[in-house]
């Protein structure tokens, strides 16, 4: 079976996050929120939402059971302080706790008591099946492929 790791995230993502628009709802403020403290606008892609849920599944999927801070510091980055050094910022909060309540309306991810969160057999499943398919794309382009289908 082909793990989700293994495929790139750059072709994962967007095929995980086609399959999440008829699953998952967005919320209102989808339009305006920032991802951060480091950012300065609203992402400019008209379907974010859903390509975040997706990257936070394959997060999920990777390490664990997590919380809420931990999955905000990997979505973190460089914050400008002006004159003064970059220090680094962790991402919003918000966005990746709502994109986990969705998940959880979805039943695709499920939370523990004390550990946070993690995928549930049905998104283990989802994410595999995608990979599998993202593997076979790539194998079609590149026959040296073949063997990890």
């Amino acid at each position: 079976m082909t793990d989700p790791w293994e495929v790139p995230a750059q072709e994962l993502i967007p095929k995980v996050a086609e399959q999440l628009k008829g699953k998952i709802g967005h919320p209102a403020w989808m339009l305006y929120v920032r991802t951060g403290v480091h950012t300065e606008r609203a992402p400019a892609q008209a379907d974010w939402w859903y390509l975040r849920c997706a990257s936070v599944m394959r997060k999920l999927h990777h390490l664990g059971p997590v919380g809420v801070s931990r999955l905000a510091a990997e979505y973190g980055g460089k914050k400008d302080n002006g004159s003064a050094p970059y220090h680094a910022a962790k991402g919003s909060r918000s966005v990746i706790q709502e994109a986990l309540h969705e998940l959880e309306k979805a039943g695709l991810v499920t939370k523990h008591a004390s550990k946070g969160r993690s995928l549930s057999p049905k998104g283990q499943s989802m994410l595999q099946t995608a990979a599998k398919d993202v593997m076979k794309l790539l194998a079609s382009r590149d026959p040296a492929l073949q063997k990890y289908l």
